[in-house]
């Protein structure tokens, strides 16, 4: 039987580092592999010994997309080794900044990273030839999200006003209303964008997936909740470590992520989020995905832009009613005094579920730290589903074949640079 080689040497519009290998034996997939060769970042091991109100901002500087995830996950993991208890002003306003992060990572991915595949152009620039205004639509969502991490979170790229216990400071009610007409529109232009998304030709798929995300029986996860699963298992952020496991893969920096108990791959993300929590979106988001008829439980990883459409919706829906309350500035940090203890804490990346954990000593430096980012765990479930797409696209050309196979990756929005883990191997590439 003749062997075939599908190469991808640097994967376009994802953040980072990557390339994909796909060998075939005749008919037969013989090896996938999803390449992460961006050098290792050592975070974690930075994070040694330092003060643990240094670890928001250091977290922070792992992902110029996704900083918020990170300040969120390690501050909820530092309140949990402290016993601090967050007002609930605090905890709103948190949702709030995540919901200008999901804003300008959903608008930037839909509208310039993955619509381009659905509609036939290279780049995001060669499609804003023949549609300028759903490019400058989808610039204009994403400065909407920069906007607002910028007035509460201090800057818009790696935010500093982020603490453990709170904020350093809590922006004005007038600062917050400037807001509220641009996130009118957006509110608008998120429902149209997903109407025009679910409009695009997609692939057929079917991932034999584990779907995970968060689940909050009152709210649609972003800050807190259990594990759940569609298999129906509920697992408490406490027992992350005894239901997932990491493992080293000899072509990739970044780790990839079991489930113990079944020994296989499993997903997060927008796809995840939507079929386990649907029926917390938003008022908008719900009657949108009605409307438009997303399926129950979609598996088409291809369209997983409808999901981060439904959540688009819900992040402006729920930012504009925080933004139009009023709020209190007297009390934007709860104090604490230093104690040794575990904490740790899991929440929703655009992205997916992010996990910290940290100890700390009883001069409240860090002695341990511990992060599992979403893509990592992702990675063996992207392979999993390139083997089956490869066998839908085996009779193209190969440059065609190997474009497809780069198009279902960056269905999962991958952050390449997030998920990258010192490793003591060597990386292998074919």
């Amino acid at each position: 039987m003749t062997e075939r080689k599908i190469k991808v040497e640097t994967l376009t519009r994802v953040e980072g580092e990557g390339g994909l290998y796909v060998r075939l034996q005749g008919e037969q997939v013989e090896e996938v592999r999803l390449e992460i060769y961006e050098p290792p970042r050592l975070f974690e091991a930075l994070l040694r010994g330092r003060p643990l109100e240094d670890a928001p901002d250091i977290t922070a500087r792992i992902c110029g997309i996704c900083p918020v995830a990170y300040q969120m996950s390690s501050v909820h993991a530092m309140e949990m080794a402290l016993g601090v208890e967050i007002t609930p002003e605090i905890r709103r306003l948190r949702r709030l900044l995540y919901c200008g992060e999901w804003i300008e990572s959903h608008g930037l991915h839909m509208h310039l990273l993955h619509a381009p595949d659905f509609l036939g152009f290279e780049s995001g620039l060669a499609m804003a030839k023949q549609f300028p205004d759903e490019v400058n639509r989808g610039l204009r969502l994403k400065k909407h999200g920069n906007q607002l991490v910028d007035l509460l979170g201090g800057r818009a790229i790696h935010p500093v006003n982020v603490c453990v216990g709170g904020f350093y400071r809590i922006p004005s009610r007038n600062e917050f209303q400037k807001l509220v007409p641009d996130f009118e529109w957006g509110l608008n232009a998120a429902i149209e964008t997903t109407r025009w998304v679910a409009g695009f030709e997609y692939p057929e798929l079917e991932s034999d997936c584990e779907f995970v995300s968060l689940s909050h029986p009152d709210e649609y996860p972003m800050n807190e909740g259990v594990m759940q699963t569609s298999s129906g298992d509920q697992i408490e952020i406490s027992n992350y470590r005894d239901e997932f496991q990491e493992q080293q893969v000899p072509h990739s920096t970044a780790l990839h992520a079991i489930r113990k108990t079944t020994g296989r791959p499993y997903l997060l993300g927008p796809l995840s989020r939507v079929n386990l929590n649907r029926d917390r979106l938003s008022p908008a988001a719900r009657k949108l995905a009605d409307e438009i008829a997303f399926e129950p439980e979609c598996r088409n990883p291809h369209r997983a832009i409808i999901a981060r459409g439904l959540e688009l919706v819900h992040s402006y829906e729920e930012a504009l009613q925080i933004l139009r309350d009023e709020h209190s500035t007297k009390e934007p940090r709860m104090t604490y005094e230093y104690q040794a203890g575990v904490g740790m804490s899991a929440t929703e990346a655009p992205r997916g579920t992010l996990f910290h954990r940290y100890e700390i000593d009883t001069e409240g430096k860090i002695v341990e730290a511990d992060i599992i980012p979403p893509t990592s765990q992702n990675q063996a479930q992207i392979e999993v589903d390139l083997k089956a797409w490869v066998g839908q696209v085996i009779e193209k050309e190969e440059s065609q074949a190997a474009r497809l196979c780069e198009n279902l990756v960056r269905a999962y929005d991958p952050c390449i640079s997030c998920s990258t883990h010192f490793l003591n191997v060597t990386i292998e590439r074919s």
